[in-house]
């Protein structure tokens, strides 16, 4: 997958909320939302009225930033959704969710899905008892998650731990602080999921 190279926090601004790709910072004055909040480059502070079409293209974008996922992926994810039983938008949320480094970030091991996304690449974790670095593997209802026993040493998993210990974890995992681990209770629902995503209009979008 392409990886988005340019300052995060424009990201954030173009779609004109935080998306939390900065961890801590985004809590803090540094955040960009809270210094600039409008759209970046030379025409960002102009109003303009989004079409349908815009509207909807916006959402997806939106979508795919909080995730961290490219378009040839989230196509592939809504193409499973659609072939679920089920509200087609409803899947979609609970695939995205199911990403291994988004597991790790709910857990409280990574404080941003970004840096989640980058320690599981590097190895730092196992699905039931088996290494995995592939931040797309999708849990399943029963899967354990767990820093893997060389790695529970690393500074930043021990801060993370530390500073993320008050951040309440979804209902659809379970956290075992003292051995670095999760389990996946069961599948996320749409009520589980705090984002501000309308996943409807994805839904419209697709479907033209």
């Amino acid at each position: 997958m392409a990886r988005y190279k340019d300052e995060q926090c424009r990201i954030c601004r173009r779609e004109g909320q935080k998306l939390f790709l900065k961890g801590t910072r985004c809590y803090t004055d540094k955040c960009a939302i809270s210094r600039r909040n409008y759209a970046p480059g030379q025409h960002g502070q102009k109003n303009g009225k989004l079409s349908e079409y815009g509207t909807q293209l916006r959402e997806k974008q939106k979508t795919k930033a909080f995730y961290g996922v490219g378009e040839k992926q989230f196509r592939k994810y809504f193409e499973m959704a659609s072939n679920k039983k089920g509200i087609t938008g409803d899947n979609l949320l609970q695939i995205l969710e199911s990403r291994l480094d988004n597991v790790v970030y709910r857990l409280g091991y990574g404080s941003s899905r970004p840096q989640a996304r980058q320690l599981v690449n590097h190895g730092h974790f196992e699905v039931n008892g088996k290494k995995v670095d592939i931040a797309s593997y999708l849990v399943k209802e029963g899967d354990v998650i767990a820093v893997r026993e060389i790695r529970k040493d690393s500074p930043v998993i021990k801060e993370n731990v530390e500073a993320l210990a008050s951040r309440p974890v979804p209902a659809w995992l379970q956290k075992d602080a003292e051995k670095l681990s999760g389990k996946v209770i069961r599948l996320a629902t749409r009520e589980d999921i705090d984002l501000p995503v309308e996943e409807h209009l994805i839904v419209e979008l697709y479907s033209k």
